[in-house]
């Protein structure tokens, strides 16, 4: 009998709603579990509250003290097993400015560029 892997839980951290909105659907419709945050801060408090994430999606540009940046990296060095993925339309974030393994996805993505990129870090799909 095969044992069926429970499916990987991604944050997406946009502050455009229905940019959020939208990648959130793109990733559920694929089988991930799919939390939302609007701001750095409020990803942190997701991140803290002991869901099991599996994967971090987030724009650089956000509301508040924080950019998704640091937030990556904030995330990379309290859940070192987190994947990390990046985005931004701004131009100044460059592939390596994403901590330990993560990507970077250039805005404006596809929306299958984004499932491809999250499927690539699962090992394959939810």
């Amino acid at each position: 009998m095969e044992t069926r892997q429970p499916p990987s839980t991604v944050l997406v951290v946009e502050d455009e709603p229905i940019l959020r909105e939208l990648s959130a659907y793109e990733l559920e419709d694929a089988g991930y579990l799919v939390l939302e945050a609007g701001s750095a801060a409020e990803a942190l408090d997701i991140m803290r509250s002991g869901p099991m994430v599996g994967i971090l999606f987030t724009d650089v540009n956000m509301p508040g003290s924080m950019d998704g940046l640091q937030l990556a990296r904030i995330v990379n060095d309290l859940w070192p097993d987190v994947k990390l993925i990046v985005t931004s339309g701004a131009g100044r974030v460059r592939p390596c400015d994403v901590p330990d393994e993560g990507r970077f996805l250039a805005k404006p993505y596809s929306l299958s560029k984004l499932r491809q990129t999250v499927d690539d870090l699962v090992g394959g799909h939810a």
